[in-house]
């Protein structure tokens, strides 16, 4: 049993590094779902576990990456920064079944748009 979960602990990983690295996000969307699936985590702590995952994983996509516009990406950067911050702070006042229809609502809006612009 121990062996299947440490499997499917390094499927969930793989998977979010591999959308992380292919699209730059979306690791994480990938994270939440499998975490609670094939790890005995709870609620409160699946969303940290998320972010704590998927912050190194941005990193090791970005060392493959050809070319960064730091120049663009400076103002983002301290905006995530902030934002990042007053959430963290927050979050935990958030009930997780919140959190969860919030980030469900965020990936229906980002395909719906990205499908409405393929078209």
């Amino acid at each position: 049993m121990r062996k299947m979960l440490l499997m499917g602990m390094l499927l969930a990983g793989a998977c979010a590094g591999a959308v992380n690295g292919l699209l730059g996000a979306g690791g994480g969307m990938l994270l939440v779902p499998m975490l609670t699936a094939f790890t005995a985590l709870e609620e409160e702590e699946i969303f940290p576990s998320s972010v704590a995952i998927i912050a190194p994983v941005c990193v090791v996509s970005l060392l493959f990456t050809r070319e960064i516009a730091w120049g663009d990406s400076l103002p983002y950067l301290l905006g995530s920064a902030l934002g990042g911050s007053l959430a963290g702070l927050w979050g935990k006042k958030i009930p997780t079944r919140w959190l969860h229809r919030g980030l469900g609502v965020l990936i229906l809006w980002g395909g719906i748009r990205y499908l409405w612009q393929a078209f």
